[in-house]
Formats: structure tokens, C-alpha cells, sequence
């Protein structure tokens, strides 16, 4: 089991209350919304191994350099000079704190906190899913995953529909059914039609469905861009000229929008822990955040796996 972890914690935060707060006053809504998150995914789903995959760079300068608005709308500050130059994301005033608890009480537990400098949480889980000898639930709010979906492989996405109590079942089924496309050809469907909570433009005037139409007749981009520069392919003038005008965007959208396969990983086990891995920090960790029940919960689900 993979967690898309800042898309599970941003969920925690938006649906738990923010009066759930440590003895000292400080928000952890985001932290118990987690350990809780985890605790019913490992109840319900009984995973042999899982890793909470992080974003070590939210927005990758490769990516930036080949669609610069590729999600400038979340930036709050550059920073520039030195190791610390990139980025800072657009997050509420309450999240950014509980962070660094995430990470720590998680360290603790000893659940597995994987990332890779200069890479996203999505490339981090790509290229554990393609490392996967068996099969592999990605648990994640964000659709950009669908793309690994291989009922193949058995590589699938549990998408939260509220809470991670009520899990949509993402497979190739589900994705032909509702957009035209299985896994593999679901990048090239978001890059055609552009999604602009990631600042990607898409091709003006190709919506999904029209994506989906162009895709099923010419099976890739490859084939699509191939048809726009032949005469006699079946495409509307109105759709060539918008391919052909996008023709730079679409050069270059294949690597921005795919979520790479070869990132370079520090060894890591990724089995569950029966126990704590540290449990003096644990204990200090729970106490100054007051993680009470849901920390438990966590440790009594982890407890009483079969070994």
C-alpha cells in the first residue's frame, strides 16, 4: 500500500475539526486525522507492507522549466539561493506546523517515510508501483494517479470519497467506464485536456470527452499528432489547427504530466511494524500532541496483525 501522504493529510485537515488541538493549543487535527486515516486503511485492507511516499519537492524545477506555470497558482514565496532554493507551497497557516509531527510520530511508529530531492509524492509512488513484485493499492485524492492503474499488474487507486472509510475501487473497468481510457492512456487525457489545479494549459478547445474520442480513433499522442500532420486522417480542421498551434505544449506535457518510473531510493523496509520502532520518542511525541486515541488506535490495529 502506497499513501499519497500530503494528499491524506490535507484531507485530515479539511475534515477534522481544528478545535482538536495539543495541551499547549496548537492545531494536530491534520496529525490525529492521519494516524486515524492509517489505522482504518490497515484494518480494512491488511496490506503486507506500506509506505507513506512524501513530497521532497512539490514542484520539481524540471518540471517548471518545461511548463512554467506548472502549479505556479500555489506558490506563496520563491526562495532562491543555496540547498534551500525552490518553492514554498500555499498552505493554511495551521497545516504547515503539523508537518514536521507527521513525520516525527510516524518515524516512531516506524511506518516507512519515503521521498526523493527534486521529486514529487506521485514519482515516489510510480516508481515503487513499477518496482511492485505483487499487487499494489495507491491511496490517494489525486486523480493524476489513475495513470498507473494496470489490472495487469494489479496496481489499482483507492480514491477517498469520504474520509478513507468509503473508498472508491479505481481499476481499468472504472476508467473506461467513466472516461474512455484505461490507466496507461489516462496521462495523455489529462495533458490534452489540461487541468488547471496544476497550471497545465491542455490544448484549447479539446475538452475530456474529445480527448477520449481522439484517443480511442488514434490510440496515443503519438497517433494523434500523427493524424494531425496527415491530410487524409480523420480530423475535423478545427481539431488540427488546435493540435498543430499546441504542437510546442504537447513536446513537452508527455514528461511533466507522467509520473516518473526511476527515481533514485535510499533502501527502506516497508513492512509493518507489530511494535514502535522508537517507543521512548513515541511516548514523548504523543504526550506534547496530545495524540491520545487515535495514536492508540493506530498501535492496536499495527498490534494485533497476524505476524
Amino acid at each position: 500500500m502506497l499513501l499519497d501522504t500530503a494528499s491524506l493529510y490535507f484531507r485530515a485537515y479539511f475534515g477534522v475539526p481544528d478545535s482538536v488541538r495539543a495541551p499547549d493549543g496548537t492545531p494536530v487535527n491534520a496529525v490525529r486525522g492521519l494516524l486515524d486515516f492509517i489505522a482504518r486503511l490497515v484494518q480494512d485492507h491488511d496490506p503486507d507492507d506500506l509506505v507513506a511516499c512524501m513530497d521532497f519537492d512539490w514542484r520539481p524545477q524540471w518540471r517548471v522549466d518545461l511548463i512554467p506555470s506548472y502549479k505556479a497558482h500555489r506558490v506563496a514565496e520563491e526562495v532562491e539561493g543555496g540547498q534551500a532554493a525552490g518553492y514554498v507551497e500555499e498552505t493554511p497557516d495551521t497545516l504547515s506546523p503539523q508537518v514536521p509531527v507527521i513525520e516525527s510520530v510516524l518515524d516512531a511508529v516506524g511506518i516507512a517515510r519515503i521521498g526523493a530531492a527534486g521529486y514529487e509524492a506521485d514519482d515516489v509512488i510510480g516508481t515503487l508501483a513499477g518496482r511492485a513484485s505483487g499487487p499494489v493499492d495507491i491511496v490517494t485524492g489525486d486523480r493524476d494517479l489513475y495513470q498507473l492503474v494496470d489490472d495487469r499488474r494489479g496496481v489499482r487507486v483507492l480514491y477517498p470519497l469520504k474520509g478513507v472509510g468509503t473508498l472508491q475501487i479505481v481499476d481499468e473497468a472504472l476508467l473506461r467506464e467513466k472516461y474512455g481510457v484505461d490507466g496507461a492512456g489516462y496521462a495523455d487525457l489529462a495533458l490534452l485536456r489540461g487541468d488547471p489545479s496544476d497550471g497545465l494549459p491542455g490544448v484549447p478547445g479539446i475538452g475530456e470527452k474529445t480527448a477520449a474520442k481522439l484517443l480511442a480513433a488514434h490510440g496515443d499522442l503519438a497517433g494523434i499528432m500523427a493524424a494531425a500532420d496527415d491530410p487524409a486522417a480523420k480530423l475535423t480542421p478545427t481539431q488540427r489547427k488546435r493540435l498543430l498551434e499546441a504542437r510546442p505544449y504537447l513536446a513537452v506535457a508527455p514528461k511533466v504530466v507522467r509520473v516518473a518510473s526511476d527515481v533514485p531510493l535510499a533502501p527502506f523496509d516497508a513492512a509493518l511494524p507489530g511494535e514502535p520502532r522508537d517507543p521512548m520518542a513515541l511516548e514523548a511525541l504523543a504526550e506534547q500532541w496530545g495524540l491520545g486515541g487515535s495514536l492508540q488506535r493506530l498501535l492496536t490495529v499495527l498490534a494485533d496483525r497476524p505476524c
